[in-house]
């Protein structure tokens, strides 16, 4: 496995991780703005700016913290687009 195709799986599990948090009661007013601002950082260009405001529209709705936002953002862009050079962030920083 190569090292694009490391990052990808290691942005996939940052992702599950993200969504897990954002199912956590009571939390949703403090971390929609988060989760929207993370969504813009981890993918570039009018996708992470339209993928940021549904993340924050997700999270500030109570009921949706169901959707996986920051998952289906991932098969988006690595599966369905088939994409490794959208990501911004370098997870990999040593």
């Amino acid at each position: 496995m190569n090292s694009q195709s490391k990052k990808k799986y290691k942005i996939l599990a940052l992702s599950i991780l993200l969504d897990a948090v954002g199912m956590i009661p009571f939390i949703d007013i403090v971390w929609a703005p988060i989760s929207g601002y993370i969504m813009t950082r981890l993918y570039k260009g009018d996708k992470g700016k339209y993928a940021g405001i549904f993340a924050f529209i997700e999270e500030i709705i109570p009921g949706l913290d169901f959707i996986p936002s920051f998952t289906i953002m991932w098969f988006y862009v690595y599966v369905f687009k088939g994409k490794t050079e959208e990501t911004i962030i370098d997870i990999d920083a040593d």
